[in-house]
């Protein structure tokens, strides 16, 4: 599968499986918890909404190095799915915030101008597909 392949089963893969678990790492060891994801057309870059007085906002300003996990949706052994190895960062543009923003978070944030509400943008550094037949694992790196 060529790099083009994969991006495509990334992009598929994340525009039917929104929710994934995202690790930090906390003290040297992985800190997992479920997160919903987007992204732009055409782009691999994922964005998760999230609080900047959150935990994980803190864990990705002391290390950025994360792994997701999107796809598995427990229907069987044969489901495919991707890890994805990636650095995160902190993003509060206001842009990105009110093309991501849904009514849903509002739990959370009073909208999408809300101090509080921040992207972690993450940049892909490897990604890996699984369950997609015989030639799977399959990897690049980006």
């Amino acid at each position: 599968m060529n790099k083009q392949e994969m991006m495509d089963k990334l992009s598929n893969l994340l525009d039917e499986n929104r929710v994934g678990t995202l690790a930090t790492v906390v003290n040297q060891k992985p800190n997992s918890r479920y997160m919903t994801f987007f992204k732009k057309d055409g782009d691999i870059t994922l964005y998760t909404p999230t609080s900047i007085a959150t935990h994980k906002a803190d864990e990705i300003d002391e290390n950025g190095n994360v792994h997701i996990l999107l796809g598995y949706n427990g229907e069987g052994y044969g489901d495919n799915y991707v890890e994805v190895s990636g650095i995160a960062k902190i993003n509060d543009n206001q842009e990105l915030k009110n093309r991501f923003w849904n009514d849903h978070m509002s739990q959370w944030f009073n909208g999408p101008d809300d101090a509080n509400y921040v992207l972690l943008e993450i940049t892909p550094t490897h990604i890996k597909l699984m369950n997609e037949g015989k030639d799977t694992p399959t990897s690049i790196s980006l």
